[in-house]
């Protein structure tokens, strides 16, 4: 199944931020890796453990697979060009009835990436749809300035210390992302997303993977890692993510273990607390 982009998605995604959905795999290859999810998720007593929300490539095999798979990266290429590292991989999981919401936020006022050319792709492994809390956005927030932000720190928002857009939103201006299972949709890191909670009667689950182009740098921690998907890496402000052998490899799982901690001390700089979310 080729994802290529149309001419048509490209300059929408330079002039609005945002382009999907894109079909990925069958439904049938979703569900699986579903089932290899939830699997954990059962040996677990029913959910991932926080931790392993993020860089999770580094503890599910078939994600990292994933990461480099061409049917995710031919249309990362067409974006950003041939050099493309993978920063970060997050699940985001909304319970049947769940209230857990996502506000208004922009990621490039958090993550630290000197570059504005950061991509990130969101795949469904369950439906995205409007009543299960799919991605919304607002178009051509991914230029110019970052807007103001607070952090409201709200039980059921799933980011860090809820932070929140305090001015400039107009709900009317919104655009619906919904996917369907197989599907993905890219947007700028820089544009202005949200999501709503989960009113259907099953989970949504999605994993995003967010690709920049190797001159990035990391501005606000002392130490990052990304792994090579793609191309060369003449920059080498990254420290290379091993490839795990498989689930939960002993040496990959090291390596997490300092990863998601570097990016969990990024995440909360200048934070009022910590809520151990990621």
């Amino acid at each position: 199944m080729p994802s290529v982009l149309t001419e048509q998605q490209i300059k929408q995604f330079h002039r609005d931020g945002y382009a999907f959905p894109i079909p990925v795999m069958g439904a049938d290859e979703a569900n699986v890796l579903r089932k290899q999810l939830e699997e954990v998720e059962r040996r677990q007593g029913g959910k991932l453990d926080p931790t392993q929300r993020s860089k999770s490539h580094l503890l599910f095999k078939w994600l990292d697979d994933l990461i480099r798979d061409p049917r995710i990266l031919d249309p990362v290429e067409q974006l950003i060009g041939s050099n493309i590292l993978c920063w970060n991989t997050i699940f985001w999981i909304k319970e049947a009835g769940s209230e857990s919401f996502v506000s208004w936020h922009q990621d490039t006022r958090y993550w630290g990436l000197s570059s504005n050319k950061v991509v990130s792709v969101w795949l469904a492994l369950s439906p995205a749809s409007r009543e299960s809390g799919c991605m919304r956005v607002l178009p051509g927030t991914h230029v110019g300035g970052v807007l103001p932000h607070e952090d409201r720190y709200q039980e059921s928002n799933m980011l860090t210390r809820g932070q929140e857009i305090s001015d400039g939103i107009d709900e009317a201006d919104a655009v619906y992302m919904p996917l369907k299972v197989g599907e993905m949709s890219l947007h700028s890191y820089r544009l202005a997303h949200a999501s709503g909670p989960n009113t259907s009667s099953d989970r949504r689950i999605g994993v995003s993977m967010h690709f920049m182009p190797p001159e990035t740098q990391q501005i606000v921690g002392e130490w990052d890692s990304a792994a090579l998907v793609r191309g060369v890496d003449p920059f080498e402000n990254f420290e290379r993510t091993p490839v795990p052998c498989g689930d939960f490899d002993e040496a990959a799982v090291a390596f997490h273990r300092k990863a998601s901690e570097a990016i969990r001390q990024v995440l909360y700089a200048d934070a009022a607390r910590n809520t151990g979310k990621l």
